[in-house]
């Protein structure tokens, strides 16, 4: 095994609920690939109904596990990434999906542009939101070889084209809290990945992308990856147009009181 590069400075941040045996596989695979290739820390938030403690149990030693009694049907992602931005410390931050994996030199490059002063953001991955297929994440997960996954790139459905903005970003941590961090009306799935690139644009922050495709491993879509309810997906759009119409000064003042 090569060896690790040491992004000590940065914290990634996994909100999670386990709604089935494939998301679980899927929270194994990322956070042993990301502590495989680096010396890092990963501060995982898990909210649901009881504690059964199979993460405990099943993930590596080197990830911090936070437990949330939860018995809302629908996930808050929102509230719970916002959570654990709270209880981060290091300098950078990557809000990170259960699902997705990116190679080391893209995730070393976003950090590098980081450390550079060269940007706020970073999405770690260019134009190409790649899901594996069943057939494909069960050839990753027996081989662990993220060079099948390239080879078969062509093959994978694009996910959210033609300019992507889900599954993972690193930042600048004072930069997050001063864009708002995440956007709390965001309540379930959807909308707040477009959300949150458009305060950073009105706010005039630098937003980088390194290229390279980011890789989704395949799972059901649950209530938790979908909209759950039609009046909650047209709340969103409102949402989004709202804050998308606000002025620099207007945003400013938005997100300051959302920090109360």
């Amino acid at each position: 095994m090569s060896e690790k590069t040491s992004i000590e400075d940065v914290t990634f941040l996994i909100p999670v609920r386990v709604d089935s045996i494939v998301r679980l596989e899927n929270i194994m695979l990322v956070t042993d690939f990301l502590l495989t290739h680096f010396e890092t820390s990963i501060h995982l938030l898990e909210a649901t109904a009881y504690n059964n403690k199979v993460l405990e149990r099943l993930l590596p030693s080197g990830v911090n596990i936070t437990f949330v009694e939860d018995h809302d049907p629908v996930f808050h992602r929102t509230k719970y990434i916002n959570q654990l931005v709270e209880r981060s410390s290091t300098p950078y931050l990557a809000v990170w999906d259960t699902d997705v994996i990116v190679s080391p030199d893209q995730l070393i490059q976003s950090v590098n542009l980081l450390r550079n002063e060269e940007a706020d953001f970073v999405y770690p991955y260019e134009d190409k939101f790649l899901d594996t297929s069943s057939i494909l994440r069960e050839l990753y997960i027996k081989s662990r070889d993220l060079d099948l996954l390239k080879e078969h790139a062509g093959k994978m459905k694009e996910l959210y084209s033609p300019n992507p903005v889900g599954g993972g970003f690193l930042a600048e941590r004072e930069a997050y809290i001063k864009s708002g961090m995440e956007n709390e009306h965001y309540y379930g799935w959807g909308r707040e990945d477009g959300d949150r690139l458009n305060r950073w644009e009105i706010l005039d922050f630098t937003v980088e992308r390194v290229p390279g495709p980011l890789f989704h491993l395949t799972h059901d879509r649950g209530e938790n990856s979908t909209f759950h309810a039609e009046e909650q997906k047209n709340i969103k759009i409102s949402e989004i147009y709202r804050i998308a119409s606000m002025s620099k000064k207007e945003l400013g003042e938005e997100v300051n009181s959302w920090r109360g």
